[in-house]
């Protein structure tokens, strides 16, 4: 099975902070035999590394803790990132819990609070709409082999 997944996933220092969020769980997938297809929808979208923090706010924009509105760059990493998913026939996207683009379920409330609420990132909606089974790495293991335990509906 080909899945897309978040680029710092595998030890890229592609995050808003400059770090890499390596993932040995995301790891064994590839060990697994799956074909790992990664993304890192910000990077995509034209932003740099590192980058200002960035939430989604209620209006669904995405604003950076500077005032910046980089919804634009968000749409077009998700754009980017759903483009490749298809060009590689993926069905399954693991993203990082919580981001602004990757985020399933989860995601923070665009205070910069570090509050959490329930909600998706740019590109986990999208690719949640366009068919794809889009599931963080923190319930990864339990998703992978019950798929009732997926996230509810966005």
């Amino acid at each position: 099975m080909n899945i897309l997944v978040s680029y710092c996933f595998l030890g890229e220092p592609c995050r808003y902070d400059g770090c890499s969020r390596l993932d040995r769980q995301v790891i064994e997938l590839h060990k697994a035999g799956h074909t790992l297809v990664p993304v890192c929808p910000e990077v995509l979208g034209g932003l740099d590394t590192p980058r200002a923090p960035a939430e989604v706010q209620a209006d669904g924009r995405v604003i950076t803790e500077d005032g910046e509105d980089v919804t634009d760059a968000y749409r077009a990493g998700a754009e980017a990132a759903l483009k490749i998913a298809r060009e590689h026939s993926c069905t399954v996207a693991v993203l990082k819990a919580r981001s602004p683009s990757c985020g399933c379920g989860e995601i923070y409330d665009g205070s910069f609070t570090h509050t959490i609420k329930a909600g998706w990132g740019i590109t986990a909606r999208l690719l949640a709409e366009a068919g794809l089974r889009v599931m963080d790495e923190e319930n990864l293991e339990s998703w992978l082999y019950d798929p009732t335990a997926w996230p509810s509906e966005m």
